[in-house]
């Protein structure tokens, strides 16, 4: 019923055009015939040309009413229709359905537009969703672990017989546990400031080598616990014009992984050059290394690539390591030998 009532709306519309464009164009070819030729038109001729042109007028209406409900049935009305149930797809959940682009002639310009930008955001709803679902996977996978860890040892620490040398190793597990779930709640929020842009860089000129020095010694009683050498070779005066509190992250993040899976008496070297345009950093260990196909996910979430180390760290610290780096327009790269070692390049403008 809807259809039938615009059916004849749009007809009226075009019978009110025509006959308004054809009156105009009879009154103006019979003013003109009548003085230039000096033509009388009767009574008689006036009332058959009236019938004659009613008659095309309605014919000439129907005609374009009907052109146009083609032209919009091909051009408008098929493609709103595809796009409606590609929207009420994603609605449901489907966030993998796309509207194909027709030919750039067979629709109108701005539906190529609306097109192109609802398939954009189709892909971009996708990853979101895929993130999202990992995030609460990962997350509530990774918690399980630390939170089982403290249950654990909670309820062994409450049996009367226990001596006081187990419920100090009971109680330090215990700790060990809530420091890492800590830590992995941090850097989740921390991270999840980065992607979403919460923090802006606050960029300054600053001493590189000084901030590496200064990150270095936050260190000093893990190397000399572990008995792990330190190798330095970090340029003098090498300023840059970056984020200083965020790329304080990154170095914590690479030492803490150098010393986290470099045995005792291994080395951790820190290396800073100038060149033309960069100030290059690299952080290596001689630790356990890993294989090319770990190397290819390392700045992924939560991936840890030898699941029996998986408890020295909750794969967040890299991906944070991977986004600051981004943020400051820098580039990261990482070359490692299974069982020889890792090294972690960093590349910032100066």
């Amino acid at each position: 019923m809807k259809r039938f009532w615009r059916g004849i709306n749009h007809y009226l519309v075009f019978f009110l055009m025509v006959a308004f464009l054809v009156t105009c164009c009879i009154m103006l070819f019979t003013s003109t015939l009548m003085d230039s030729l000096g033509v009388v038109l009767t009574d008689e001729n006036l009332a058959t040309a009236e019938k004659l042109t009613f008659i095309n007028v309605v014919l000439l209406s129907v005609l374009f009413t009907l052109f146009d409900t083609l032209r919009r049935k091909l051009t408008m009305e098929r493609t709103a229709r595809r796009i409606a149930e590609a929207a009420k797809k994603i609605v449901s959940g489907d966030f993998s359905v796309r509207v194909e682009r027709p030919g750039r002639f067979s629709i109108d310009e701005h539906f190529v537009e609306i097109i192109d930008c609802f398939n954009q955001m189709a892909q971009e709803l996708s990853g979101v969703e895929t993130l999202r679902t990992d995030f609460i996977s990962n997350v509530s996978h990774e918690m399980k672990t630390p939170l089982a860890a403290m249950h654990n040892y909670g309820t062994l620490l409450m049996a009367p017989d226990v001596s006081d040398e187990k419920r100090i190793e009971y109680a330090r597990s215990i700790t060990d546990s809530s420091r890492r779930l800590a830590d992995m709640m941090t850097n989740i929020l921390k991270l999840n400031k980065l992607e979403n842009q919460q923090i802006f860089p606050n960029a300054e000129r600053f001493n590189l080598g000084e901030q590496l020095c200064e990150s270095l010694l936050q260190y000093e009683s893990v190397w000399e616990k572990e008995e792990i050498e330190i190798e330095t070779d970090i340029a003098e005066d090498v300023f840059i014009h970056a984020d200083r509190e965020l790329l304080s992250l990154v170095w914590n993040n690479l030492l803490s992984n150098a010393f986290k899976f470099t045995p005792s008496g291994g080395t951790v070297s820190v290396t800073l050059a100038a060149e033309e345009k960069h100030a290059v950093v690299e952080v290596r260990d001689t630790g356990f290394g890993m294989s090319s196909e770990t190397g290819a996910h390392i700045f992924e979430k939560f991936y840890q690539g030898d699941t029996s180390r998986a408890t020295r760290g909750n794969g967040l610290g890299l991906a944070l390591v991977k986004r600051v780096v981004d943020i400051v327009h820098g580039k990261i790269s990482v070359e490692s030998v299974l069982g020889e070692g890792t090294t972690f390049t960093v590349k910032i403008r100066r």
